[in-house]
């Protein structure tokens, strides 16, 4: 696979939910293409997690 659909299989992951499998070809793309739009939305999906654990746990 290339970057490109490494990225849009990325994005469907995410768009289901699927959080994991959507990180995980982002980082294929990553790796195919290091300036691939996956390296932001890479980024920007682990903020996102990020912040919602730790919401968990704030009272």
């Amino acid at each position: 696979m290339t970057d490109e659909e490494y990225y849009r299989q990325g994005n469907e992951y995410r768009q289901q939910g699927n959080w994991q499998k959507a990180i995980e070809c982002y980082a294929e793309a990553i790796a195919l293409n290091p300036n691939s739009p996956a390296a932001k939305a890479r980024e920007m999906l682990l903020n996102i997690l990020s912040y919602r654990c730790k919401a968990l746990y704030d009272p």
